[in-house]
């Protein structure tokens, strides 16, 4: 296994966010985190990446991860793009990606720009000079330098015209491929179902479903009892 968190708590002062949360991830699997706004999925991203301290086991690789900080936890490949995505605005496009790379990583500059060409095109631009697509693209591709096992994205194509949408699901396809586990949290559930091997629903700061990618896609009472949503 390559992640296993095991019943973990999280907190934001008194307010207890996550209730023992446990979930797993193989090698090269995509597994999303579903839920309503407050359910605790962004939480649960920062708790493995070390951004929020938790209590409990987060195992990477074998290694428990739960007490290390997060620029440790990044050097070992867990690689966290979150909501705001991060990028430096008064930097240029190549010096954001610049600021990622890693010598040992098999994605360098060129690679970035072949996955994302709009990029290359607006190497020299500034990050507050890119549109809310671009930022995105910018934010994984940076990751992306950082040699990232694991890549865990919150929120990658909220609030982006349907396009950059369909651009953004096809290059995290290719990320895929090459073998990166992808740990995604994310309100469009056709993106999901396009992308996921399996899928977990978190509610109230515990886990609530675990299913097949399949099983999830034919249950539409799921969907309907934790997300409020059909989907034909």
């Amino acid at each position: 296994m390559m992640l296993d968190v095991d019943n973990i708590h999280g907190y934001y002062g008194k307010s207890h966010i996550l209730q023992g949360v446990s979930l797993t991830i193989r090698e090269g699997e995509t597994v999303t985190l579903l839920g309503r706004n407050g359910a605790g999925k962004s939480t649960t991203l920062k708790s493995i990446a070390g951004v929020v301290t938790p209590q409990g086991s987060v195992r990477f690789k074998g290694v428990d991860l739960a007490r290390l900080p997060p620029h440790k936890i990044a050097a070992r490949g867990v690689c966290f793009v979150p909501e705001h995505r991060g990028i430096f605005r008064l930097l240029s496009v190549e010096e954001n990606l610049r600021l990622g790379a890693r010598k040992d990583s098999p994605w360098q500059l060129v690679d970035i720009y072949r996955i994302f060409p709009r990029l290359k095109e607006r190497r020299a631009n500034g990050g507050g000079q890119l549109s809310g697509g671009e930022q995105q693209m910018l934010a994984i591709g940076r990751a992306l330098m950082n040699h990232p096992r694991l890549l865990m994205l919150d929120e990658p194509v909220e609030g982006l015209a349907p396009v950059i949408v369909e651009e953004i699901v096809a290059q995290l396809k290719l990320i895929r491929q090459a073998g990166v586990a992808i740990l995604l949290v994310e309100q469009n559930l056709e993106v999901c179902m396009q992308l996921a091997d399996r899928h977990y629903i978190i509610e109230q700061g515990r886990i609530v479903y675990e299913g097949t990618n399949d099983a999830f896609i034919a249950d539409e009472s799921i969907k309907d009892r934790y997300l409020g949503v059909g989907v034909v």
